[in-house]
């Protein structure tokens, strides 16, 4: 049985003049026909699912739909259209900062925050100093919450919706939080709840980060579905060549003709820097000493090529 099951999900918004001209010409304008509503599909037609254990990465510019599908799974949103079907509990981190009182301290936020992820008083007072610990906070327990930076503030919210055991884990553009010994901390973290058998979504920007914990990948576009599989390495290839040429694949051949030029770019890429390279040693080598720039190139070829001067000797 599927953990998540997404069936054509689309998802509207849809935005009026009604706040701009009050009540009472709503009604005259309704009545008179002159009322006028826009419609936004931010999703249209969307399917996947997902097994346990299961990491999904979401891929798609801005305005694609991302966040708006993960709100969808979450159940902050219903479906306008389709139907999404969950089978498990749910921890998002979606806006990290969010459903925090500044004026309370940080103890008093971890609770909070603990009862509106549905966990009782007992469960959070075991898991409070494990959570205090991974988020570093130690000695900020008593401070109120709106003087942390906001980079603490994230990590307390990471430290909370990840150090429980949901089914299903929410990734919103949240492994980059912290510095950079916490962000190896949060990504290990992370590889170790999926490693447990926790189905994951993934949202990044970070493609390296799709690469390295997902084994399937869904590419949203304008609310459109261009794909959902299992060939992580071939679309994000993909993904990199249309986000350089704009070019949107229609088919499989497409998506591999773009997978194929980007290998070319990086190749392209990797050329010019063994070039460049190679220019900078050589301007390293003209304008010193003629002994130092024998020594240099000397000790160059021991490390990059010692077959060559064996071939000498």
């Amino acid at each position: 049985m599927s953990i998540i099951k997404a069936d054509g999900v689309s998802i509207r918004y849809i935005t009026g003049d009604f706040k701009d001209i009050g009540l009472k010409e709503y009604v005259v304008r309704r009545l008179q026909g002159r009322y006028k509503v826009t419609e936004f599909w931010a999703d249209r037609h969307v399917s996947f699912s997902l097994e346990r254990g299961d990491m999904l990465g979401i891929i798609g510019s801005n305005g694609a739909g991302k966040s708006t599908l993960l709100k969808a799974v979450s159940g902050i949103m219903v479906p306008t259209e389709g139907h999404m079907e969950i089978h498990g509990s749910i921890a998002a981190l979606l806006e990290l900062a969010s459903g925090f009182d500044g004026d309370l301290t940080v103890r008093e936020n971890t609770y909070l925050r603990g009862a509106m992820l549905g966990y009782t008083r007992k469960f959070m007072d075991e898991k409070y100093q494990e959570i205090i610990d991974f988020a570093e906070l130690q000695d900020f327990q008593e401070r109120p919450f709106k003087q942390l930076s906001s980079g603490m503030k994230s990590r307390l919210a990471f430290s909370i919706a990840c150090l429980v055991s949901p089914d299903i884990l929410i990734l919103d553009e949240v492994l980059s939080v912290g510095d950079g010994a916490f962000r190896k901390k949060s990504g290990d973290k992370m590889r170790e709840i999926l490693n447990s058998g926790v189905t994951g979504i993934l949202v990044s920007h970070s493609l390296e980060q799709v690469r390295e914990m997902c084994n399937k990948i869904l590419w949203l576009d304008h609310g459109k579905q261009i794909a959902f599989t299992d060939e992580v390495s071939l679309y994000c290839d993909a993904y990199e060549e249309f986000l350089r040429t704009k070019k949107l694949p229609q088919n499989r051949q497409q998506v591999e003709q773009l997978a194929s030029g980007w290998q070319a770019y990086l190749q392209q890429q990797r050329r010019q820097a063994e070039r460049t390279e190679a220019q900078r040693l050589e301007a390293m080598l003209e304008s010193g000493t003629s002994e130092a720039a024998v020594q240099a190139a000397v000790s160059v070829l021991k490390k990059r090529r010692p077959d060559l001067l064996a071939a000498q000797s």
